[in-house]
């Protein structure tokens, strides 16, 4: 059966479209819903497909800051996410795009690369959801290191403008690869989703599935590379300004990856030229970080009473 492709110009006009039907400047609301679910039951419906002895030890570095708690609560705010607005264009996701999930590692060729390096929540889905994970997590990031509210602001607006200008960029070229589709089991997932959006993936990269293990369960396993030549940066240890070219050189990786498997022409279209979509995930990420404050009081309430358990200092 013929595939119809589209012209550039016609990838054009679906983006701009996308912009008439969903206005960049709609991204800035966040607004939970009186129903919204409760992050603990969230966590907790989780926490079932988990090592049970490992649960705890979650929780107690979820506790230890709004970023950690953050940095756990993927889920959560896959929930919320999924009640904002969207333009309609797809891309392969990297699911939890917070900054702590880029990092440096070896390529088969030991290069040292620069690239995301977490993908076990990969699906294809909105492009927007991971430009405002990674958003949010550059603005708490920046409250937990005590940044002035203007450095937090020009982190978040460095870290997507060098997307949307990354995007714009990526639009100009030529295709290099067509991208394929999944097959049947999770492991494979994780990993065809981190080919698509990595420039250059580890030697070791792989899933198996074994159908009868030792416990009669059948289990897939996800292979990778996990230490040699393996790097990331020291978020607490950062000045504004060393944080805002992070984040810059975050917002170009998530572009490329985007690009690889979605619509770019379609997505640079959309963003334009002007600064309207990176000021409305400002508000956005303002929004959604002090969400995520009251969602690690709420946290910090339940080990205090004793409806987790939490286990800390390791």
């Amino acid at each position: 059966m013929a595939v119809p492709h589209l012209s550039v110009a016609e990838r054009v006009a679906r983006g701009k479209a996308a912009r008439a039907e969903v206005p960049r400047s709609s991204h800035a609301v966040f607004e939970p819903p009186p129903t919204r679910d409760d992050p603990i039951e969230l966590l907790e419906r989780q926490a079932q497909t988990r090592v049970p002895e490992l649960v705890p030890i979650r929780y107690g570095r979820m506790m230890v800051s709004p970023f950690t708690f953050y940095r756990g609560a993927a889920m959560i705010m896959a929930h919320d996410l999924a009640l904002t607005p969207r333009s309609g264009l797809t891309v392969q996701c990297c699911g939890d795009a917070h900054l702590s999930n880029f990092g440096v590692f070896a390529s088969p060729e030991r290069r040292l690369v620069f690239d995301l390096n977490d993908f076990d929540e990969t699906l294809p889905g909105p492009w927007e959801w991971d430009v405002k994970r990674l958003a949010v997590s550059m603005l708490i990031a920046a409250r937990d290191n005590g940044y002035r509210t203007k450095d937090q602001e020009r982190i978040v607006l460095d870290a997507v403008g060098r997307y949307r200008t990354a995007i714009a960029d990526f639009a100009a070229m030529k295709n290099l690869w067509p991208a394929p589709g999944f097959r049947s089991t999770t492991s494979e997932r994780v990993v065809v989703g981190q080919r698509l959006m990595q420039a250059t993936s580890d030697i070791f990269l792989g899933w198996l599935h074994i159908d009868s293990g030792l416990d009669n369960q059948p289990r897939d396993f996800y292979g990778r590379q996990l230490k040699d030549w393996k790097g990331s940066a020291e978020i607490e240890q950062m000045a504004p300004k060393a944080m805002a070219t992070y984040g810059k050189l975050c917002g170009w990786t998530l572009a490329r990856a985007h690009a690889r498997s979605g619509d770019r022409i379609a997505i640079a279209a959309y963003l334009g030229n002007g600064d309207s979509f990176d000021r409305a995930i400002l508000e956005f990420s303002n929004a959604y970080a002090d969400q995520n404050d009251r969602d690690y009081r709420r946290l910090a309430a339940a080990v205090g009473s004793g409806e987790l358990a939490a286990q800390t200092g390791l």
